[in-house]
């Protein structure tokens, strides 16, 4: 039976197309392991480049979208946190306003080549294993 590797740091890994990321639009949000508890990431198109981060406000650690997907204010200017108002600047996670102080959203390396988003692992950041199938009922 061979081992199951686990993707390494240099190793990019398939998120979506690259077409599913409109400019300022909804987020492809997936499911992470960071350090060893599940939370999720989102990945959105700013100024034309693909930004991904942990789905965790500086402030206080909770998701921040406000509805699936959507974490852009009204204006589709900055990361709006849903809970407190704590508001990032896109291109770099760097709070710019609220409660979340001289915090920054952590960061997910990405890169997009031919029509894909690809994410990379990191030694804090890695793929969430896929949930267990719920057993077949007994007959």
């Amino acid at each position: 039976m061979a081992e199951a590797t686990t993707p390494g740091a240099d190793t990019a890994l398939p998120l979506c197309a690259s077409a599913e990321l409109v400019e300022r639009g909804r987020a492809k949000v997936w499911d992470v392991m960071l350090w060893r508890g599940r939370t999720t990431a989102f990945a959105l198109r700013f100024e034309g480049r693909v930004v991904a981060y942990i789905n965790r406000c500086a402030h206080v650690p909770t998701e921040m979208d406000w509805q699936p997907g959507e974490f852009l204010d009204q204006d589709r200017r900055w990361i709006l946190c849903s809970i407190h108002g704590a508001a990032y600047e896109p291109a770099d996670g760097r709070c710019v306003g609220g409660p979340c102080g001289r915090g920054r959203l952590m960061a997910i390396a990405t890169e997009e080549r031919d029509g894909q988003v690809y994410w990379y692992p990191s030694p804090d950041i890695r793929p969430a294993p896929e949930p267990a199938a719920d057993p077949a009922p007994a007959p």
